[in-house]
Protein backbone atom coordinates (compact mmCIF):
# COMPACT_ATOMS: atom_id res chain seq x y z
CA UNK A 1 0.00 0.00 0.00
CA UNK A 2 2.81 2.39 0.79
CA UNK A 3 4.38 1.81 -2.62
CA UNK A 4 1.04 2.41 -4.37
CA UNK A 5 0.51 5.65 -2.48
CA UNK A 6 4.04 6.79 -3.31
CA UNK A 7 3.51 6.06 -7.00
CA UNK A 8 0.27 8.00 -6.99
CA UNK A 9 1.88 11.06 -5.41
CA UNK A 10 4.79 10.91 -7.83
CA UNK A 11 2.46 10.49 -10.78
CA UNK A 12 0.38 13.52 -9.84
CA UNK A 13 3.52 15.58 -9.32
CA UNK A 14 4.96 14.61 -12.69
CA UNK A 15 1.74 15.27 -14.59
CA UNK A 16 1.49 18.62 -12.81
CA UNK A 17 5.03 19.48 -13.83
CA UNK A 18 4.34 18.60 -17.45
CA UNK A 19 1.15 20.68 -17.36
CA UNK A 20 3.23 23.60 -16.10
CA UNK A 21 5.44 23.23 -19.17
CA UNK A 22 2.30 23.33 -21.31
CA UNK A 23 0.95 26.42 -19.61
CA UNK A 24 4.01 28.53 -19.00
CA UNK A 25 6.05 30.75 -21.26
CA UNK A 26 8.70 33.14 -20.01
CA UNK A 27 8.43 36.76 -21.07
CA UNK A 28 11.18 37.91 -23.41
CA UNK A 29 12.62 41.35 -23.98
CA UNK A 30 12.16 43.75 -26.88
CA UNK A 31 10.66 47.15 -27.56
CA UNK A 32 6.90 47.44 -27.91
CA UNK A 33 5.52 47.82 -31.45
CA UNK A 34 2.96 50.43 -32.43
CA UNK A 35 0.33 50.32 -35.14
CA UNK A 36 1.34 51.99 -38.38
CA UNK A 37 -0.53 55.14 -39.34
CA UNK A 38 -2.97 55.15 -42.23
CA UNK A 39 -6.56 54.14 -42.67
CA UNK A 40 -6.32 50.95 -44.76
CA UNK A 41 -3.01 49.09 -44.94
CA UNK A 42 -2.38 46.40 -47.53
CA UNK A 43 -1.58 43.97 -44.68
CA UNK A 44 -3.01 44.06 -41.16
CA UNK A 45 -1.21 41.77 -38.70
CA UNK A 46 -2.71 40.66 -35.39
CA UNK A 47 -0.08 39.50 -32.92
CA UNK A 48 -1.05 37.29 -29.96
CA UNK A 49 1.59 37.29 -27.20
CA UNK A 50 2.40 34.37 -24.94
CA UNK A 51 1.53 33.50 -21.36
CA UNK A 52 2.12 36.39 -18.94
CA UNK A 53 3.13 38.74 -21.78
CA UNK A 54 -0.15 40.64 -21.42
CA UNK A 55 -3.28 40.59 -19.23
CA UNK A 56 -6.84 41.80 -18.98
CA UNK A 57 -6.81 45.58 -19.30
CA UNK A 58 -3.04 45.60 -19.78
CA UNK A 59 -0.96 46.62 -22.77
CA UNK A 60 1.20 43.75 -24.04
CA UNK A 61 4.54 43.61 -22.27
CA UNK A 62 7.74 43.48 -24.31
CA UNK A 63 7.94 39.89 -25.53
CA UNK A 64 8.87 37.46 -28.26
CA UNK A 65 6.71 38.88 -31.03
CA UNK A 66 8.04 42.42 -30.75
CA UNK A 67 11.16 41.19 -32.54
CA UNK A 68 8.83 40.52 -35.47
CA UNK A 69 6.48 43.49 -35.30
CA UNK A 70 9.20 46.08 -34.77
CA UNK A 71 10.81 44.89 -37.99
CA UNK A 72 7.67 45.20 -40.13
CA UNK A 73 5.66 48.00 -38.59
CA UNK A 74 5.01 51.02 -40.80
CA UNK A 75 4.39 51.77 -44.45
CA UNK A 76 1.77 49.45 -45.90
CA UNK A 77 1.73 47.10 -42.88
CA UNK A 78 -0.21 47.76 -39.70
CA UNK A 79 0.21 45.67 -36.56
CA UNK A 80 -2.07 45.27 -33.57
CA UNK A 81 -1.52 43.31 -30.38
CA UNK A 82 -4.23 41.16 -28.83
CA UNK A 83 -4.79 41.59 -25.11
CA UNK A 84 -6.30 38.68 -23.18
CA UNK A 85 -5.85 37.07 -19.75
CA UNK A 86 -2.67 35.21 -20.82
CA UNK A 87 -2.91 33.13 -17.67
CA UNK A 88 -1.99 29.50 -17.16
CA UNK A 89 -3.55 28.33 -13.91
CA UNK A 90 -7.02 28.63 -12.32
CA UNK A 91 -5.69 30.53 -9.30
CA UNK A 92 -4.57 33.31 -11.65
CA UNK A 93 -8.20 33.97 -12.60
CA UNK A 94 -8.59 31.93 -15.79
CA UNK A 95 -7.48 28.40 -16.60
CA UNK A 96 -5.31 28.02 -19.67
CA UNK A 97 -8.15 26.86 -21.93
CA UNK A 98 -10.41 29.76 -21.03
CA UNK A 99 -7.57 32.25 -21.45
CA UNK A 100 -6.67 30.87 -24.88
CA UNK A 101 -10.31 30.94 -26.00
CA UNK A 102 -10.53 34.61 -25.01
CA UNK A 103 -7.44 35.33 -27.09
CA UNK A 104 -9.14 33.76 -30.12
CA UNK A 105 -12.29 35.82 -29.51
CA UNK A 106 -10.39 39.08 -29.08
CA UNK A 107 -8.24 38.50 -32.16
CA UNK A 108 -11.37 37.68 -34.16
CA UNK A 109 -12.86 40.99 -33.08
CA UNK A 110 -9.83 42.89 -34.34
CA UNK A 111 -9.92 41.12 -37.70
CA UNK A 112 -13.66 41.71 -38.11
CA UNK A 113 -13.39 45.42 -37.31
CA UNK A 114 -10.56 45.92 -39.81
CA UNK A 115 -12.30 43.83 -42.49
CA UNK A 116 -15.44 45.93 -42.13
CA UNK A 117 -13.48 49.18 -42.34
CA UNK A 118 -11.03 48.10 -45.05
CA UNK A 119 -12.48 45.61 -47.56
CA UNK A 120 -9.28 45.52 -49.61
CA UNK A 121 -6.94 44.76 -46.70
CA UNK A 122 -5.44 41.29 -46.29
CA UNK A 123 -4.45 39.77 -42.96
CA UNK A 124 -1.59 38.17 -41.09
CA UNK A 125 -1.97 36.22 -37.86
CA UNK A 126 1.03 35.51 -35.63
CA UNK A 127 1.41 34.10 -32.14
CA UNK A 128 3.93 32.81 -29.64
CA UNK A 129 3.44 29.99 -27.12
CA UNK A 130 -0.11 30.27 -25.73
CA UNK A 131 -0.56 32.99 -28.33
CA UNK A 132 0.48 30.52 -31.06
CA UNK A 133 -2.17 28.14 -29.74
CA UNK A 134 -4.77 30.88 -30.15
CA UNK A 135 -3.41 32.13 -33.49
CA UNK A 136 -3.40 28.59 -34.85
CA UNK A 137 -6.96 27.93 -33.68
CA UNK A 138 -8.11 31.18 -35.27
CA UNK A 139 -6.35 30.39 -38.54
CA UNK A 140 -7.77 26.86 -38.54
CA UNK A 141 -11.32 28.12 -38.03
CA UNK A 142 -10.91 30.56 -40.93
CA UNK A 143 -9.31 27.95 -43.13
CA UNK A 144 -12.10 25.44 -42.52
CA UNK A 145 -14.89 27.92 -43.22
CA UNK A 146 -15.94 28.81 -39.70
CA UNK A 147 -13.90 31.99 -39.26
CA UNK A 148 -14.63 35.66 -39.02
CA UNK A 149 -13.14 36.52 -42.46
CA UNK A 150 -12.85 34.56 -45.73
CA UNK A 151 -9.84 32.26 -46.03
CA UNK A 152 -8.56 34.04 -49.13
CA UNK A 153 -8.08 37.19 -47.04
CA UNK A 154 -5.35 35.50 -44.98
CA UNK A 155 -1.95 36.29 -46.48
CA UNK A 156 0.32 34.79 -43.81
CA UNK A 157 0.17 32.86 -40.53
CA UNK A 158 3.22 32.43 -38.28
CA UNK A 159 3.22 30.24 -35.17
CA UNK A 160 6.21 30.23 -32.83
CA UNK A 161 6.27 27.29 -30.38
CA UNK A 162 2.72 26.13 -31.07
CA UNK A 163 1.48 23.58 -28.49
CA UNK A 164 -0.87 22.15 -31.13
CA UNK A 165 1.78 21.80 -33.84
CA UNK A 166 1.18 18.83 -36.11
CA UNK A 167 4.05 16.90 -37.64
CA UNK A 168 2.41 17.64 -41.00
CA UNK A 169 2.47 21.44 -40.52
CA UNK A 170 4.91 23.44 -42.64
CA UNK A 171 7.89 23.66 -40.28
CA UNK A 172 10.57 26.29 -40.90
CA UNK A 173 13.89 25.10 -39.55
CA UNK A 174 15.44 21.80 -38.47
CA UNK A 175 13.16 18.79 -38.12
CA UNK A 176 11.86 18.12 -34.60
CA UNK A 177 10.21 15.09 -33.04
CA UNK A 178 6.51 14.47 -32.56
CA UNK A 179 3.97 17.25 -32.33
CA UNK A 180 2.75 19.86 -29.85
CA UNK A 181 2.12 18.75 -26.29
CA UNK A 182 -1.55 19.70 -26.59
CA UNK A 183 -2.05 17.42 -29.58
CA UNK A 184 -2.51 18.44 -33.23
CA UNK A 185 -5.61 20.33 -34.37
CA UNK A 186 -8.30 18.06 -35.71
CA UNK A 187 -8.86 19.05 -39.35
CA UNK A 188 -5.69 21.12 -39.74
CA UNK A 189 -5.63 24.57 -41.34
CA UNK A 190 -7.80 23.92 -44.37
CA UNK A 191 -7.57 26.61 -47.03
CA UNK A 192 -4.99 28.66 -45.13
CA UNK A 193 -2.50 25.75 -45.01
CA UNK A 194 -0.48 27.10 -47.97
CA UNK A 195 0.32 30.34 -46.12
CA UNK A 196 0.82 28.89 -42.62
CA UNK A 197 4.32 28.43 -41.21
CA UNK A 198 5.33 27.03 -37.85
CA UNK A 199 8.57 27.33 -35.87
CA UNK A 200 9.68 24.86 -33.21
CA UNK A 201 13.18 24.75 -31.77
CA UNK A 202 14.84 21.40 -31.24
CA UNK A 203 14.25 20.50 -27.60
CA UNK A 204 11.24 22.77 -27.03
CA UNK A 205 8.84 20.47 -25.17
CA UNK A 206 5.98 22.88 -25.72
CA UNK A 207 5.82 22.21 -29.46
CA UNK A 208 7.83 18.99 -29.75
CA UNK A 209 6.51 16.04 -27.76
CA UNK A 210 7.29 12.48 -28.87
CA UNK A 211 4.19 10.67 -30.14
CA UNK A 212 4.78 7.80 -27.72
CA UNK A 213 5.04 10.03 -24.61
CA UNK A 214 1.47 9.60 -23.41
CA UNK A 215 2.01 11.11 -19.97
CA UNK A 216 3.07 14.43 -21.50
CA UNK A 217 0.29 14.24 -24.09
CA UNK A 218 -2.33 13.58 -21.40
CA UNK A 219 -1.09 16.51 -19.31
CA UNK A 220 -1.10 18.71 -22.40
CA UNK A 221 -4.63 17.70 -23.31
CA UNK A 222 -5.86 18.47 -19.78
CA UNK A 223 -4.32 21.95 -20.00
CA UNK A 224 -5.56 22.96 -23.44
CA UNK A 225 -9.04 21.49 -22.84
CA UNK A 226 -9.73 23.59 -19.74
CA UNK A 227 -12.09 26.05 -21.44
CA UNK A 228 -15.46 25.47 -19.73
CA UNK A 229 -17.66 26.96 -22.47
CA UNK A 230 -20.12 24.45 -24.01
CA UNK A 231 -19.09 25.34 -27.56
CA UNK A 232 -15.66 23.80 -26.95
CA UNK A 233 -16.95 20.36 -25.93
CA UNK A 234 -17.17 18.90 -29.43
CA UNK A 235 -13.56 19.85 -30.19
CA UNK A 236 -12.36 18.33 -26.93
CA UNK A 237 -14.21 15.08 -27.60
CA UNK A 238 -12.53 14.73 -31.00
CA UNK A 239 -9.10 15.47 -29.53
CA UNK A 240 -9.64 12.99 -26.69
CA UNK A 241 -10.72 10.30 -29.14
CA UNK A 242 -7.57 10.83 -31.19
CA UNK A 243 -5.39 10.56 -28.09
CA UNK A 244 -7.17 7.40 -26.91
CA UNK A 245 -6.87 5.84 -30.37
CA UNK A 246 -3.10 6.36 -30.33
CA UNK A 247 -2.88 4.94 -26.81
CA UNK A 248 -5.00 1.91 -27.73
CA UNK A 249 -2.75 1.21 -30.69
CA UNK A 250 0.22 0.61 -28.35
CA UNK A 251 -1.56 -1.38 -25.66
CA UNK A 252 -3.94 0.98 -23.87
CA UNK A 253 -3.77 1.77 -20.17
CA UNK A 254 -1.00 -0.74 -19.41
CA UNK A 255 1.23 1.21 -21.80
CA UNK A 256 0.41 4.43 -19.92
CA UNK A 257 1.08 2.76 -16.58
CA UNK A 258 4.45 1.66 -17.90
CA UNK A 259 5.37 5.32 -18.32
CA UNK A 260 4.52 6.08 -14.70
CA UNK A 261 7.01 3.88 -12.87
CA UNK A 262 9.27 5.46 -10.29
CA UNK A 263 12.21 5.41 -12.70
CA UNK A 264 10.16 6.85 -15.56
CA UNK A 265 8.91 9.64 -13.31
CA UNK A 266 12.42 10.48 -12.17
CA UNK A 267 13.62 10.57 -15.78
CA UNK A 268 10.74 12.86 -16.73
CA UNK A 269 11.45 15.29 -13.90
CA UNK A 270 15.07 15.48 -15.03
CA UNK A 271 13.94 16.07 -18.63
CA UNK A 272 11.69 18.94 -17.55
CA UNK A 273 14.42 20.49 -15.42
CA UNK A 274 16.85 20.26 -18.33
CA UNK A 275 14.28 21.90 -20.57
CA UNK A 276 13.81 24.85 -18.22
CA UNK A 277 17.55 25.31 -17.80
CA UNK A 278 18.09 25.30 -21.56
CA UNK A 279 15.78 28.32 -22.09
CA UNK A 280 15.18 27.00 -25.60
CA UNK A 281 11.53 28.08 -25.42
CA UNK A 282 12.55 31.72 -25.01
CA UNK A 283 15.42 31.86 -27.51
CA UNK A 284 13.63 32.11 -30.87
CA UNK A 285 15.27 35.46 -31.60
CA UNK A 286 18.54 33.54 -31.86
CA UNK A 287 17.27 30.19 -33.19
CA UNK A 288 18.54 29.85 -36.75
CA UNK A 289 16.12 28.30 -39.21
CA UNK A 290 17.86 28.52 -42.59
CA UNK A 291 21.38 28.34 -44.08
CA UNK A 292 21.46 32.12 -44.56
CA UNK A 293 21.41 32.65 -40.80
CA UNK A 294 17.82 33.87 -40.45
CA UNK A 295 16.34 33.31 -37.02
CA UNK A 296 12.74 32.30 -36.38
CA UNK A 297 11.70 35.89 -35.69
CA UNK A 298 13.64 37.48 -38.56
CA UNK A 299 12.40 34.83 -41.02
CA UNK A 300 8.81 35.49 -39.93
CA UNK A 301 9.26 39.25 -40.31
CA UNK A 302 10.56 38.74 -43.87
CA UNK A 303 7.66 36.41 -44.63
CA UNK A 304 5.14 39.02 -43.55
CA UNK A 305 6.86 41.77 -45.52
CA UNK A 306 6.78 39.61 -48.63
CA UNK A 307 3.06 38.96 -48.10
CA UNK A 308 2.16 42.64 -47.84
Amino acid sequence: MRATKSLSVRTVAVIGAVAAVVAGSVVGTAATAHAAPGSCPSLYVVAIPGTWETGVGEAPKPGMLTAVTNAIDGGNIETDYVTYPATAFPWEGDAYGASEAQAVANASGLLKAKADACPGTRFGIIGYSQGADAAGDLAASIGTGAGIVPADKIAAVGLISDPKRSDTDALVGPKVVGSGVGGPRIGGFGYVSPVTRTFCAVGDLYCSTPREDFVARLAGFLAVSSDPTPSAIGKYVSEAQALLADLSAVGGLPALAGQLTDQANEDRVEQIQTFYRSQVHTDYRNYRVDPNGATATSWLANYLRDAA
